[in-house]
């Protein structure tokens, strides 16, 4: 029996992190030549969000970190790549009342994701014993 890698080949990691981050990509760029200018930066943010998602999904497959310190990894992460990218993204006025504001909300909307993910893969793992 063929042991199991503790990393994912790039083969199958890229679609992961690309493909979100290309269909928005061309979605912006096609609504740029339309003129819409503020739909097409929305998708490009979108796409960059989705990206930064993908990539850092896979600090979840480095079987020899326990489940503790991938969440804490995945959540410096996210906090070093998706909330500037938010703060960028002219999504939120800036100020320092809003800022807190968006970093709470992106906290809870982290938790919220966590908790529903964690546990719809506890259901599905359940359900293929």
């Amino acid at each position: 029996m063929k042991e199991e890698q503790s990393y994912v080949g790039t083969e199958r990691v890229t679609g992961r992190y690309v493909i979100p981050f290309v269909i928005p990509l061309i979605m912006s760029l096609w609504t740029k030549l339309q003129g819409s200018v503020e739909t097409s930066n929305a998708f490009f943010f979108y796409g960059v969000i989705a990206f930064f998602l993908g990539l850092t999904s896979i600090i979840y497959q480095i079987n020899q970190w326990s489940f503790t310190k991938q969440i804490i990894a995945h959540y410096g992460a996210m906090l070093i790549t998706v909330f500037p990218t938010l703060l960028f993204s002219g999504f939120y006025p800036l100020n320092y009342f809003v800022d807190l504001l968006i970093y709470l909300n992106f906290n809870l909307t982290g938790i919220m994701l966590f908790f529903l993910t964690y546990f719809l893969f506890k259901l599905v793992s359940v359900g293929a014993e």
